[in-house]
């Protein structure tokens, strides 16, 4: 039963990362990576807000939403290529930008859960 709220939580989060990535991206004139940088901060976000929930709400949302919705991999990946194409400090800005803004919404989501 467990993988199943998994699964449906997925199914939900790889499309609308993928669809809030493309809108996000083509409101952009940069090599920056704003779609990928959106989808992750809002999954630091609702993951901090998740923080103490237990269950089946966690693995739907926090695992499966979340999981789908967020992407480590592309974001190495837009990171690489902005160094491979001499976008040095944007793939610095990414790398900082992330960490700081990824943070910064898993603890006000934390905070909010706590109010």
């Amino acid at each position: 039963m467990n993988w199943l709220l998994v699964v449906g939580g997925a199914m939900v989060g790889a499309p609308l990362r993928y669809l809030t990535d493309r809108a996000v991206q083509s409101r952009h004139d940069s090599v920056f990576p704003w779609g990928t940088f959106a989808v992750n901060v809002t999954g630091c976000l609702i993951l901090g807000l998740l923080t103490g929930v237990a269950g089946h709400v966690q693995l739907l949302l926090g695992t499966g939403l979340c999981g789908a919705l967020t992407t480590y991999s592309t974001f190495s990946y837009e990171t690489l290529r902005l160094v491979e194409t001499g976008a040095r400090g944007y793939a610095v800005l990414n790398v900082t930008a992330s960490l700081a803004a990824g943070l910064g919404a898993a603890f006000a989501g934390v905070t909010l859960a706590r109010l």
